[in-house]
């Protein structure tokens, strides 16, 4: 207990001298304060920006992109690494070619989306969606790989059903891995909507930070890192907390 304390408190004592570092630097001038303003003034402006209805419009359009992108993606992307997995033709015939699909960075496909959708939502949420159901599709075909066979043996000896040995069998067993992808996913989903919308649109709060930084407002901009690094930390260590309290399903 008192070690889970200590690394907590090592893990704030690290923050706090980050953002000390950042403050000391910026009002001492080390670093020109035009380039980098400091700590306390960009969470001041952070505070400002959130107050703006314009910036609470562009978060709430950013959310639903990324809403929309992920519930789209994650069935599509489970359902097709659940085939995957578990038929040996479709395994050999797609794996190889998914793993390709993988390595390409999928920024470089991004004009494509604004040809095909133009610059709208569509285009935002088909990268998001686009960028996001390769690490689905994967970690759903490892999840499915990682069933016992011993389990799904005494499931059907027992006479279960297809739907019994899906939520009782497959479910419990793949859920961990799952919730991880999940996590991993909303990272890289998020990753390309806010790409999409600083690469090319009219709204959006990725659109916002562009625009800070392509008119030099330092403070704007780094006061939305912090807000899209604030909203991402909170996402992963929701998902984090689910994981745990379902982690018992492992064993």
């Amino acid at each position: 207990m008192q070690s889970g304390l200590a690394v907590k408190a090592a893990r704030v004592a690290i923050v706090v001298a980050l953002f000390a570092m950042w403050e000391i630097m910026s009002r001492t001038g080390i670093v020109n304060p035009r380039l980098l303003p400091s700590a306390s003034d960009t969470l001041s402006t952070l505070g400002e920006l959130l107050q703006r209805a314009s910036v609470r419009k562009d978060l709430a359009v950013t959310a639903t992109e990324v809403v929309t992108a992920f519930a789209l993606a994650v069935p599509v992307g489970a359902l097709i690494g659940f085939l995957i997995a578990e038929n040996r033709y479709f395994a050999e015939v797609a794996k190889p070619l998914l793993f390709f699909a993988f390595s390409i960075p999928k920024s470089i496909f991004l004009p494509m989306f604004i040809l095909v959708f133009g610059v709208g939502f569509s285009q935002k949420v088909g990268f998001g969606f686009f960028s996001t159901i390769f690490i689905v599709i994967m970690s759903t075909t490892t999840a499915v790989e990682s069933v016992k066979v011993e389990h799904l043996t005494v499931a059907r000896s027992y006479g279960a059903t297809p739907v019994q040995t899906a939520f009782r069998v497959y479910l419990p067993s793949m859920l961990p891995v799952l919730l991880e992808a999940l996590r991993i996913s909303m990272i890289f989903n998020l990753t390309g909507v806010i790409l999409a919308e600083m690469y090319a649109s009219r709204d959006g709060i990725g659109h916002q930070i562009a625009t800070w930084g392509e008119n030099f407002q330092m403070k704007q901009l780094l006061a939305g890192v912090v807000m899209i690094a604030v909203i991402a930390i909170a996402f992963n260590e929701l998902v984090r907390w689910v994981e745990t309290r379902c982690s018992h399903w492992r064993t």
